[in-house]
């Protein structure tokens, strides 16, 4: 049973959605960072999404951090960040404990755990889970702000609706950070919202597709064959509830592409090396080549859904109907954009630290 994940930055999750709190280890951290609380609270702020959006439940995420920060900087210990759960209500959940909600873990945790999981609200698996994974990624942010690499990421598709693709980083991470919805495109913004207004009321749900982008990340980075930039990356992201596909760059479309619209052709810009292109996304090799990193994130409808759905009581083995009850989202991409973000300076950090070590130097 393994809930950690990274070699020299690692973090681990632990808690359930209606347990008492949840929480995130992180170990590896360099000491002598500043951690600016506001910092977090903004960007778990950002993951409960706006209300209209969102589920009902109202968890005010307040956070104590309660080992490896003193005097307001990090000590190079275990830094444990803990989030109380206060808004729960686990007699919506009590009525289907052995009946298996579809696309959910429900079944598959039955299995693994023998039964003895906590099965309220997802438990371990519940999305709730990833606030803890956003403040971990919060302070890898801050980190990496520090020099110079910064990452964001918008809902490139939502349904059948488009968002433009990045263009300018530094303005269009700059209009993204204000954002509650993170589209670039104001009427693809809009369209976006009333795509998933209509998903709530027809007491369905809607997903789509997500792209970050990591600039100022120096190049050298990553292990040829079985750590490769995109390997480590994947590992994290497909760790990220809902999220189930990751491509990098042109991903998929180079399949439809000659290998001379593909490449990507060098050049000396300003006295750098730099590629004219970036279909490859900032990777060749599986090491980073300092041009920005881009990635792509499939993100799945929400699975709780107000619809009569067909499924089984695994322990009465038996086929049953389920109409779930609760509080649901009608899409959660506008919340994983925000967790992609943590996820992704999670590995980062982790892949620049076994580059150059966890004090960071020369970086």
């Amino acid at each position: 049973m393994k809930n950690t994940f990274g070699n020299a930055f690692s973090v681990t999750l632990f808690g359930e959605s209606h347990g008492p709190a949840i929480g995130a280890v992180l170990d590896g951290v360099k000491p002598g960072e500043e951690i600016d609380a506001e910092k977090i609270s903004a960007l778990l702020k950002k993951r409960k999404g706006t209300a209209a959006f969102s589920t009902k439940r109202n968890e005010k995420d307040e956070f104590k951090i309660v080992s490896g920060l003193f005097e307001g900087k990090t000590t190079g210990t275990p830094l444990c960040i803990l989030i109380e759960n206060t808004d729960t209500k686990s007699a919506d959940y009590s009525k289907m404990k052995s009946v298996a909600r579809p696309s959910h873990a429900d079944y598959a945790a039955f299995l693994k755990y023998h039964g003895y999981n906590d099965y309220r609200g997802g438990g371990h698996f519940s999305g709730r889970i990833t606030a803890a994974l956003t403040a971990a990624g919060a302070v890898a942010l801050q980190i990496l702000e520090r020099r110079g690499v910064n990452i964001s990421t918008h809902i490139l598709s939502c349904g059948d609706i488009c968002d433009r693709g990045f263009e300018n980083f530094q303005k269009d991470f700059e209009k993204l950070s204000a954002l509650s919805l993170p589209v670039l495109d104001d009427g693809a913004r809009e369209k976006i919202e009333e795509r998933i207004t209509a998903a709530r009321k027809a007491g369905d749900s809607v997903g789509g597709v997500l792209e970050t982008a990591v600039t100022g990340f120096p190049g050298s980075v990553g292990e040829p064959w079985f750590d490769t930039v995109e390997g480590v990356l994947s590992h994290m992201l497909f760790s990220v509830p809902a999220v189930k596909g990751v491509s990098f760059g042109a991903g998929f479309d180079f399949g439809k592409m000659t290998g001379s619209q593909a490449n990507d052709p060098f050049e000396i810009k300003n006295g750098k090396v730099v590629s004219k292109t970036n279909r490859n996304g900032g990777i060749n090799g599986g090491i980073t080549n300092a041009m920005p990193i881009i990635i792509n994130c499939a993100v799945k409808p929400t699975p709780s859904i107000y619809k009569t759905q067909k499924t089984i009581d695994f322990e009465k083995n038996e086929q049953t109907e389920l109409l779930i009850e609760g509080r649901h989202d009608p899409a959660i991409i506008h919340k994983a954009a925000v967790v992609v973000t943590a996820a992704t300076a999670i590995a980062l950090l982790d892949l620049l630290s076994q580059r150059f070590g966890t004090d960071l130097n020369g970086v």
